[in-house]
């Protein structure tokens, strides 16, 4: 599986960006992973952001709830990131990531992800 993300840009506070990411499969539908993104800010660790399984059921860490959003479009291979009301908090690296086999427990935990894309940036001016 290979994962190109895009979308990332600079943008002020309170603003909003979409994320793509558009995965090439093969052997496996796309639509049987767990698609979801990961975020790394500057000098930080990398943390979950969000994740959606097979069934459209979503996964958010609890400081994007209600402003982020994610979605796939199986059709084209992809999985989107909606970011609302952006902060500067929210400024990292976004990376895309994808597994075909995640059990509910796991999901959020960067060992549970066998794939991950090239980051895109994301920079929130306050």
């Amino acid at each position: 599986v290979q994962l190109q993300a895009s979308g990332g840009g600079l943008v002020q506070a309170g603003d909003s960006l979409r994320l793509s990411c558009v995965a090439s499969v093969s052997g496996r539908a796309f639509s049987s992973y767990t698609v979801g993104w990961f975020r790394q800010a500057p000098r930080g660790e990398r943390e979950f952001v969000a994740d959606i399984n097979r069934s459209r059921n979503t996964y958010y860490q609890d400081s994007v709830k209600g402003r982020f959003t994610i979605s796939r479009d199986n059709a084209k291979n992809t999985v989107y990131l909606q970011m609302n009301n952006l902060n500067p908090e929210d400024t990292a690296v976004y990376y895309c990531v994808a597994d075909s086999g995640i059990i509910m427990s796991s999901r959020g935990r960067s060992s549970a992800y066998a794939y991950w894309g090239q980051g895109t940036q994301v920079t929130v001016s306050s």
